[in-house]
């Protein structure tokens, strides 16, 4: 599990990834939030469109040793621009900055922690695949797709990436300043936008939640699968050595030779069939843990991004805004009592200009809220475009799950003929015991033909 947090109490708190054909579901109740058609506040976009947008790689290449430490770094591929670079961690970190500062009001995903000692394999694979997942939702974001910081990030092969990506944002402005909706976005959003964001970001928590449980459950499944793979393995052995096993019969059991022998040979044959079990349901965990865990938690860290965003609203322009209005009612106040003093006029002119300078800091916070609420509605809308992916892949572990029973079955088919085979053995050496104290065949199983599930008998 990438994220130790577990998922929120209250609304305080609100892979090799393919390109799935999935279809845009049809709700039958239009959102509220909806705009007519040709609405900047409104993304184009379908889900097929932003997963095609690009497929980023992040593969480990050999660890190089510096002078105290080894330093991983990572190959980064872009299908979008044909190339690949290399990447270190902290070339992530400081990518990552630069999104928050060009971009405050969008959702920037987060990255995972920094370990300075002692990581381990397992912890850098976590970290590999949780910035694989990373730069995958930034890569199919609208606005960061189409931005120079990432083709930059994405293409640059050169030396010192961190400082060149810090003077691509150096004087340039966030994106209130530079888009061209920002000063007019009040008129775009709806009346009721504060409602709404309340009733988005209480949903968002919610199915939040509920897929960070999913995520645990999909996960701890997939472990067990590989788990049971090895005890499988480690039983098929300890039948293949009993098989093998060249002991000579003592002189008192040559009457039992024959039912000893075919035993063995029928134990050597069950062997293989548990190493093919245990073959099939390490590649069963592996693709759970591909398909379904993985994409779980790459949707798990867009809604993150989501809650973080809204916490960022709520913690930055909002409550700027709400200062600068109480620091303009203080001076409004000294204004009224200088007057009423009659102080002299150079004082009441300062004071006069400060207040204008702070009508104007006001303006540019309203401003500045009303524009962060118009990403807040955007962003929203990218977390709805991607909610269809989950039924692509619950369906995948569904899938995965008949596939790895209908297996089970076949094995269970075979267990049950060579239960029935040592049951005869024993009868034809004289010491038969009661066909009940073997499992039940399936219903419908002939254990008197010659074929079971596919195999001979």
């Amino acid at each position: 599990m990438d994220r130790e947090e577990g998922p929120d109490a209250s609304p305080e708190g609100a892979a090799d990834l393919g390109e799935p054909q999935v279809s845009d579901p049809k709700d039958p109740e239009e959102p509220p939030m909806q705009k007519p058609p040709g609405s900047p506040l409104v993304l184009p976009h379908t889900l097929q469109e932003l997963l095609s947008k690009d497929t980023v790689q992040v593969q480990l290449i050999p660890e190089k040793k510096g002078l105290f430490l080894k330093h991983v770094e990572y190959e980064v591929s872009s299908k979008r621009f044909r190339c690949s670079v290399y990447r270190r961690y902290n070339d992530f970190v400081v990518f990552h900055e630069m999104l928050l500062q060009k971009f405050p009001y969008r959702m920037v995903p987060g990255l995972p922690p920094k370990r300075m000692l002692g990581a381990d394999r397992e912890f850098i694979e976590t970290r590999r695949r949780a910035l694989k997942r990373f730069i995958n939702l930034v890569a199919r974001h609208p606005p960061f797709s189409e931005d120079v910081l990432l083709k930059f990030f994405l293409s640059f092969s050169g030396s010192d990436v961190q400082n060149k990506l810090r003077e691509l944002v150096q004087g340039v402005g966030d994106e209130f300043m530079t888009c061209k909706f920002s000063m007019q976005a009040k008129e775009y959003l709806p009346t009721d936008i504060q409602i709404q964001f309340a009733a988005s970001r209480e949903l968002i928590r919610n199915i939040y939640n509920s897929f960070y449980k999913l995520r645990d459950r999909t996960e701890r499944i997939a472990s067990r699968a590989v788990d049971n793979a090895s005890d499988l393995l480690l039983f098929g052995k300890e039948l293949s050595a009993l098989g093998s096993d060249t002991t000579p019969l003592p002189s008192w059991a040559a009457l039992n030779h024959s039912a000893w022998s075919s035993l063995k040979q029928a134990l050597k044959g069950l062997s293989v069939e548990f190493a093919m079990l245990a073959d099939k349901a390490v590649q069963q965990g592996k693709q759970e843990e591909n398909d379904v865990v993985e994409k779980l938690n790459l949707f798990l860290d867009l809604l993150q991004s989501y809650k973080d965003l809204c916490e960022r609203h709520e913690k930055g322009v909002l409550h700027k805004h709400q200062r600068a209005l109480h620091k303009y009612s203080l001076m409004k106040k000294q204004m009224m009592s200088a007057t009423v003093q009659n102080k002299e006029p150079e004082s009441v002119e300062q004071l006069e200009s400060r207040i204008v300078e702070q009508e104007n800091a006001i303006l540019t916070m309203e401003q500045r809220n009303y524009f962060s609420l118009y990403c807040l509605h955007q962003e929203t809308q990218l977390v709805h475009i991607y909610l269809p992916l989950t039924s692509h892949i619950l369906g995948a572990f569904v899938n995965s799950q008949i596939q790895g029973h209908k297996e089970v079955s076949t094995f269970q088919a075979v267990c049950v003929c060579v239960c029935v085979s040592v049951h005869q053995l024993a009868c034809l050496a004289g010491s038969c015991v009661p066909l009940a104290c073997f499992p039940q065949a399936p219903e419908g199983l002939s254990v008197e033909g010659e074929d079971v599930g596919g195999h001979l008998l």
